[in-house]
């Protein structure tokens, strides 16, 4: 009977010493929302792919772009946050993790006088101490492991945002280029006209001295050589604007940015397999991100249910006392363990409004993960019907462009033989000028309606080990 008596005993201790190591953990555990999904996208002509192109940027068969979008990723401030965000989360979450492990401190002390320990004495006494001590809170209603597992998702969702912002960028560098393609092109096309137009002016100029033509056709040919005069420092600022603009995602100070091929010599990507609705949701980091951190904010309310409940801990201490220091009197070893208790009775409800601010939070983080979810979709289907009309449209425009010069070249032919007006002359001047203009911004726009797919269907960022794989293998310039 005793001995059994012992064993139960000890089975108890160590049921006792489980259940305070390990407890149990109070708040809700985290479900993966469910997200309602289309079956397939509106503008999407298509057949179905899972993945998206890791290098898509190499569709353009730019080497510059290609160099661009590499050396932003490198040198990229907002990227090199990002990725310091990444070493913080993964301190933090080593830090909060340090909170379910015991600590251990040095104590001492050391006292002279005639009033030690709560009693006066009739003469002068030395006493001092010094050893280790330990604490450790129990974490028996799983406050240490939900917040571990809060900072575990935020170190998640960090390195998501890195790839959110590596996407970005990539994306903003395509998309500027080719801007600055545009506005460089645009330019050419200025300068161009001006030339034609002096040429003009100067034979107005020359039959209006004979007395041929009246002075409204030479001051109609002044006003067609201004205009095309005054394009030329428009598109001047717009183009160190987006150098400018350009250098500080490249990581550098403003300067000139060099181009590769113009941008009527930009290759139009082939047709994009989309994928399925259903996945992007693994192929948008930002949505990942979001996921995360509505884990994180969901642990937090376990968190905060915990602490409306007492706290355990454990603690002691072991080292060497001695009193009458000088004369070297040591009093030996001593030792001390003990276990407390402390936990909130009444405040007036501020421990249960703090469950209600991590529950309303999280109520908030919910809703924006539904919002980037939606948003997501809206992107997709934005760049499909943007590809698709801006094809429509730069093909018309393109027409018109080039019936806009066979009508400029017969109205001046007209005019040479006297068949019609200047005006004639100066009307289709003007809309080849602007036909011209406009078929470049929309050519542009067509390529970037590529580039905005592509970030909308989450390709494109890379990690340090893809990156470096990238930097091994560059393409090769195509003629």
């Amino acid at each position: 009977m005793m001995a059994c008596s012992a064993r139960n005993k000890h089975r108890l201790v160590v049921i006792l010493m489980s259940l305070l190591l390990t407890g149990c953990m109070v708040g809700p555990d985290f479900v993966p929302p469910t997200v309602e999904t289309p079956t397939d996208y509106r503008f999407d002509a298509g057949e179905a792919a899972v993945e998206v192109n890791l290098k898509w940027w190499e569709l353009f068969k730019d080497p510059i772009l290609y160099e661009l979008i590499t050396t932003s990723l490198v040198n990229n401030r907002d990227v090199q946050i990002a990725a310091s965000r990444i070493e913080e989360a993964r301190a933090v979450l080593g830090f909060v993790g340090a909170d379910r492990y015991p600590s251990f401190f040095i104590e001492g002390d050391a006292a002279t006088g005639n009033f030690l320990g709560g009693v006066k004495s009739d003469s002068t006494d030395q006493s001092g101490f010094i050893g280790p001590t330990l604490n450790w809170e129990i974490d028996f209603w799983g406050k240490f492991r939900r917040a571990t597992e809060s900072a575990r998702a935020e170190l998640l969702a960090s390195e998501y945002a890195h790839r959110t912002v590596q996407l970005s960028l990539i994306t903003e560098v395509a998309s500027t280029y080719n801007r600055l393609l545009d506005f460089r092109q645009r330019l050419q096309i200025s300068r161009n006209t001006l030339k034609s137009r002096l040429k003009t002016l100067d034979i107005i100029q020359q039959r209006f001295d004979k007395g041929i033509v009246p002075e409204l056709d030479l001051n109609q040919a002044q006003i067609q050589k201004e205009i095309a005069a005054a394009a030329i420092p428009l598109f001047e600022r717009q183009i160190a604007l987006t150098e400018n603009a350009l250098s500080i995602l490249l990581g550098r100070l403003p300067g000139e940015i060099q181009s590769g091929q113009e941008l009527k010599a930009q290759v139009i990507p082939p047709e994009i397999p989309v994928g399925l609705p259903a996945t992007l949701l693994e192929r948008r980091p930002d949505v990942a991100e979001a996921f995360y951190l509505l884990n994180a904010q969901t642990e937090q309310i376990g968190v905060a249910e915990a602490l409306r409940l007492p706290a355990i801990s454990l603690n002691g201490l072991v080292g060497a006392a001695g009193s009458d220091i000088a004369g070297e009197t040591n009093d030996g070893g001593v030792w001390r363990a003990g276990a407390g208790l402390f936990g909130p009775i009444y405040q007036f409800g501020k421990n249960l409004r703090r469950g209600e601010i991590e529950e309303a939070r999280a109520q908030q983080t919910l809703y924006f993960y539904e919002n980037t979810v939606l948003i997501a979709f809206r992107e997709v289907e934005d760049a499909l019907v943007q590809i698709d009309t801006f094809s429509r449209q730069v093909n018309a425009v393109n027409r018109q462009v080039a019936a806009a010069r066979n009508a400029n070249v017969l109205s001046l032919d007209r005019y040479d033989q006297g068949v019609t007006s200047y005006l004639e002359v100066l009307e289709t001047e003007r809309q080849y000028f602007s036909a011209e203009l406009e078929y470049s911004e929309l050519y542009q726009e067509h390529l970037n309606s590529y580039v905005r797919l592509y970030k909308a269907l989450g390709g494109g960022w890379m990690t340090p080990e893809e990156m470096q794989m990238e930097a091994s293998s560059p393409p090769q310039k195509t003629e």
